[in-house]
């Protein structure tokens, strides 16, 4: 009874967190679920190799970054159309011009490459630090540097000047 009870807590506590992470990789809400769902079985069927180096959300994380991107090279990705979602980044006072700009700044950022457009989804969705993102992608912190740079660059190049500049600077 109190191995069920860990297990419903731990689910309670990060599965939302985990399927929006998930969900702005993969951008199809049932192959998200079906990832988290997944990351789930394969963390209680493997509890035992979870050592605790780092934070159980930094390991189900990972375990979801990880999984989301064994998803995009499969071939079952290939064979689904793409919805577009993202978090609200701007608060302006007329909705309608709201959302036309959100849905630009969005579609700017899902047409990034993967490992461009998961250093913005970590650092400005998940309010990861360079740092935290550097463990969570296991490469050096000068790489998550470089390459967010990199992601900067290229949102710049599709997104017109006043949205960059409410994006960046708000």
């Amino acid at each position: 009874m109190l191995e069920e009870q860990k297990w419903h807590d731990c689910l309670n506590t990060y599965s939302k967190k985990l399927l929006h992470l998930s969900y702005l990789y993969v951008k199809d809400w049932h192959s998200a679920e079906d990832i988290v769902q997944d990351v789930f079985i394969k963390y209680f069927e493997t509890e035992s190799q979870f050592k605790g180096d780092a934070s159980l959300e930094t390991y189900l994380t990972r375990m979801t970054i990880n999984r989301s991107k064994d998803y995009l090279k499969s071939w079952r990705y290939r064979t689904i159309t793409l919805t577009n979602f993202f978090p609200q980044v701007m608060h302006m006072k007329n909705p309608v011009i709201e959302q036309e700009e959100r849905s630009e700044i969005v579609e700017a950022v899902l047409s990034l490459p993967v490992k461009y457009r998961e250093l913005i989804i970590l650092h400005f969705y998940e309010h990861h630090s360079f740092t935290s993102i550097s463990t969570l992608l296991n490469v050096p912190t000068s790489t998550v540097h470089n390459r967010f740079l990199k992601a900067k660059n290229l949102l710049r190049e599709k997104i017109n000047r006043q949205e960059w500049e409410v994006l960046f600077h708000e």
